[in-house]
């Protein structure tokens, strides 16, 4: 198959040659920049440097194994690199004090970052653009969609902070008051030594009227007015 935006650029960028391994990498390490700097625009852990890479290694690893195949016909770093990243971007995630898993969407973009790297390195420029738009568009346009639809979800997690253990029963008997059920509730122990009660709780919405004009945003700012919690907030992913 012989790639759009190669037919416009001309024969020389379906060949490997210098102009075609530097036209390939440079074009690697843009747009994983973008990606970078989308990712370290909202502090996460994995920023522009770490995107850079992931991407400039995976074009490298396919640069050489195309010229490693056409003499053995293996692809063996290709599949060696997809390993690392896979190992790379598990080690991204992080488990944080209220038990959320942190960094999901950021393995994800490493991933789907190096798979960017590996179609530039092929040579295939225009599913990489392609991929790009979409995982540009996953990362910073999506989530605003993402948490409308959450907010008017029945079903939704809270961290919940108590003066004292013994407000729960009472906590308990406001929230089925209000028409709210708990599927779980699990107490945190990272706060034992802190002087609170503190606990992980599922909730689903049963009460008609709060599906239709209650978001989770507008409940927990109800259960925020109770004297004896001491912070309340959703839990996000």
């Amino acid at each position: 198959m012989i790639d759009p935006i190669a037919i416009i650029l001309g024969e020389w960028s379906q060949q490997l040659n210098i102009y075609s391994i530097l036209f390939r990498i440079i074009s690697s390490v843009c747009l994983a920049a973008v990606i970078g700097c989308e990712r370290s625009s909202k502090r996460h852990s994995a920023g522009l440097r770490t995107f850079i890479l992931i991407s400039l290694v995976a074009s490298m690893i396919m640069l050489m194994d195309i010229q490693i195949a056409s003499d053995t016909g293996l692809y063996l770093l290709s599949c060696a690199g997809i390993i690392g990243v896979a190992i790379i971007s598990v080690n991204s995630l992080l488990v944080n004090s209220r038990s959320q898993i942190k960094g999901l969407t950021t393995a994800a973009g490493l991933w789907e970052s190096a798979m960017i790297g590996f179609s530039i390195g092929a040579g295939y420029y225009t599913i990489s653009l392609i991929a790009f738009a979409v995982l540009l568009c996953s990362l910073s346009v999506f989530p605003t969609l993402e948490r409308y639809l959450k907010n008017r979800s029945n079903h939704f997690e809270i961290h919940l902070e108590l003066n004292n253990s013994g407000y729960l029963n009472n906590f308990v008997t406001t929230i089925r008051r209000l028409g709210l059920r708990i599927d779980d509730i699990e107490a945190n122990p990272a706060y034992a030594n802190s002087g609170l009660s503190v606990y992980s709780i599922a909730l689903s919405i049963q009460n008609s009227e709060l599906k239709k004009y209650k978001t989770h945003t507008e409940i927990i700012e109800a259960l925020r007015s109770l004297d004896y919690i001491y912070h309340i907030e959703e839990m996000l992913p």
